[in-house]
């Protein structure tokens, strides 16, 4: 599989965890987390669309795992 490929399917997986997080009554930070993962999700985009493969992976990273944390708090993982 392509680092391209790789990079599509973990934004795909991002946004089923964002569908999974919408009707929790989350905290202001929890919003702003929730606001910043969504910047990362786009800049992974647009770096892929440049492609930069390296930085796309980074920010697709860093975006699940501010996520991820939020749905460790809620107890959905």
């Amino acid at each position: 599989m392509k680092n391209s490929e790789r990079i599509l399917i973990d934004i795909d997986k991002l946004d089923l965890s964002f569908k999974d997080i919408e009707n929790i009554d989350f905290t202001s930070k929890e919003k702003e987390i929730i606001e910043r993962a969504k910047s990362y999700k786009y800049d992974s985009e647009y770096y892929l669309e440049k492609g930069d493969e390296m930085t796309s992976l980074g920010c697709i990273t860093y975006s699940h795992g501010l996520i991820d944390a939020l749905k460790m708090i809620y107890g959905l993982i």
